[in-house]
């Protein structure tokens, strides 16, 4: 007797379509209505994309679009990688493998000046949100990816993005691990 596994189309059609091999299905999810440019991130495990939310946070989404824009996280490291919590990125000094003590302590050296804290986007896994510490406002360029929800985190830090692809590389990033080249999809 043949499987079927029941397809969703994009054109909201579902059908049912024959299973070969191991059934495996993955959710590409689409860009939600009102997100803005699509930040590219190739790393040394793949590739992850997320979408911006512009409309939430205008200037956080403007700083990271522009830090991108002048290449500030080609080469830099993943400094933070905690297994089903999150990676984070976003300090020059990762760079220098000779300095990894330091990692995680400095940022773009200037900073958003606004906590655009939104009670629409939560911190749910795939979730990208500005990393800081202590004060929201003072936030650079220092950014995570949730590889779980943490509600915890709810009102405490700006969630201005989520991934659209790649979270499966995401949870395979480590510290150490190399952000080859981060790029804007406008």
């Amino acid at each position: 007797m043949k499987r079927h596994v029941l397809v969703a189309v994009a054109a909201g059609v579902l059908f049912l379509a024959p299973v070969i091999g191991p059934t495996v299905i993955t959710q590409a999810q689409t860009k939600s209505a009102g997100a803005g440019p699509i930040i590219v991130l190739d790393t040394a495990k793949g590739t992850i994309e997320f979408e911006t939310y512009p409309e939430e946070a205008p200037k956080t989404v403007a700083a990271i679009v522009a830090l991108v824009k002048r290449n500030f996280y080609n080469g830099l490291r993943f400094h933070r990688a905690e297994p089903k919590f999150l990676v984070q990125v976003g300090d020059p000094v990762s760079r220098d493998v000779s300095r990894e003590s330091w990692w995680g302590r400095q940022g773009s050296g200037k900073p958003i000046g606004v906590a655009e804290i939104t009670k629409k986007r939560r911190n749910v896994r795939g979730a990208v949100a500005m990393a800081h510490t202590g004060n929201a406002a003072l936030a650079e360029s220092q950014f995570y990816i949730l590889l779980q929800v943490k509600p915890e985190l709810d009102g405490k830090y700006v969630v201005f993005g989520r991934v659209i692809t790649g979270m499966d590389v995401a949870d395979r990033l480590k510290r150490g691990d190399v952000l080859k080249r981060a790029s804007v999809k406008e």
